[in-house]
């Protein structure tokens, strides 16, 4: 008990130092201010942008590959002249495919068509079109709002039904229902069967933004914007059992070679791509920010620190006669360190509070479709790294402050 309310008074000693010399304990809080600002706030931008990112990529699926003419190639360079001489992608062999395939819970054909005026009565704009095939909303998250999915039926026989985002419902149907309602794409008349959950602004809107979008059926896509065996993306979803998806893409690429009629001694000519790739090559550049981030950051912590020791240096010194008498009232060692070393760790937090409060500010701030949020991790790593700097700061000025002989002390000017 008596330790406790010791150290509680140490504590008090710490604070009352603090507040007796406002205008030097601001300059020296200011270098830890500004390095946990510049980590803190790098750190709050990389994970705000990562988590934007991420939301983006989670709508080209989980479990799920691409066959495509093109591969999806990250920091390498990107051979496009091979690629080029390569076949598309088409129609024929996403159902051969879907026919063949016993490592797929889904194979789907889609393709995608920008700028198409649709238009309800008076009221226009320019949608994306995307024709797909029944099992899309099992490789890729299709959030209803209001009516239905497609049905099997309107899919084999290419209905003119669609699902259309938020944003094509505010500007067609402003304040009703659009359920059941026709409209027209590309000069033809659509049926309204569902509406897609407002996605809203995103850094990248992978297979497009779903506000602006009508999905339509494949076979209807096609009658509108495609010539004969024209080419598509397929989307093949494999099961969660199977362990980075090997067995899927060792069946895919089989397959298609078959297909193609590949010699063994011929290399692949489609790709077989992975949303795991984009994902890492973002990790990749995210690590080199997070990085950036302790570099700046650490300079200028680094200055605060020294900062921190020289106060607490001249503060042992302004005080020494203060410990000399301390100390021969049966003040412990142990009394004197924590004293110091609680002014520096309170300083240094102070220091690091007020960085956090200028990000907190900085997440208010409107940044485009990019929302800054400052987390609870980053929040305790700031503490943290602020708590770190003001022991190293001032465990050596609290020890020379706790070892000073008392006579010699008290005897100081």
């Amino acid at each position: 008990m008596q330790f406790f309310r010791q150290v509680l008074e140490s504590f008090r000693f710490a604070w009352q130092a603090l507040r007796s010399n406002l205008l030097r304990t601001t300059l020296s809080l200011l270098g830890v201010t500004i390095g946990i600002f510049a980590i803190i706030a790098v750190f709050t931008l990389v994970d705000s942008l990562e988590r934007n990112i991420r939301t983006s990529l989670s709508f080209i699926g989980d479990k799920v590959v691409y066959l495509d003419k093109w591969p999806w190639t990250f920091g390498t360079e990107y051979q496009w002249w091979k690629y080029f001489q390569r076949p598309e992608v088409n129609y024929t062999e996403y159902r051969f495919l879907s026919e063949r395939l016993e490592n797929a819970q889904a194979v789907v054909a889609m393709d995608f068509k920008g700028r198409v005026t649709v238009k309800q009565g008076n009221n226009s704009m320019l949608a994306l079109i995307q024709g797909t095939t029944f099992d899309y909303n099992k490789i890729s998250d299709v959030p209803i709002s209001e009516g239905r999915y497609f049905t099997q039926q309107e899919i084999d026989v290419a209905r003119n039904v669609a699902i259309i985002g938020a944003d094509v419902v505010d500007n067609l149907f402003p304040g009703q229902n659009p359920i059941g309602k026709p409209f027209k794409l590309n000069g033809l008349n659509f049926v309204v069967i569902g509406v897609q959950e407002r996605k809203g602004e995103s850094l990248l809107n992978v297979g497009g933004n779903p506000d602006v979008k009508c999905l339509i059926p494949y076979g209807a896509f096609a009658k509108m914007f495609h010539s004969l065996n024209p080419s598509i993306n397929i989307a093949i979803k494999g099961y969660s059992d199977d362990e980075g998806l090997l067995e899927l893409e060792s069946e895919i690429r089989g397959l298609m070679r078959t297909r193609r009629g590949l010699r063994p001694t011929q290399d692949d000519n489609f790709a077989i791509n992975r949303p795991e790739a984009a994902a890492k090559a973002i990790s990749g550049i995210f690590s080199v920010l997070t990085v950036a981030g302790w570099v700046i950051g650490g300079f200028s912590i680094l200055i605060g620190g020294f900062g921190i020791a020289n106060i607490m240096f001249v503060s042992v010194k302004e005080r020494t006669n203060i410990i000399g008498i301390q100390k021969s009232l049966g003040a412990k060692n142990y009394f004197i360190l924590f004293q110091f070393l609680f002014e520096a760790v309170l300083l240094s937090l102070v220091g690091g509070l007020a960085g956090i409060v200028l990000v907190y500010l900085l997440s208010f701030l409107q940044l485009g479709s990019l929302e800054l949020q400052l987390t609870a991790d980053n929040i305790a790593l700031g503490l943290g790294v602020s708590s770190i700097i003001g022991i190293l700061s001032g465990i050596i000025p609290a020890f020379s402050a706790a070892r000073l002989d008392p006579v010699i002390a008290i005897r100081a000017k």
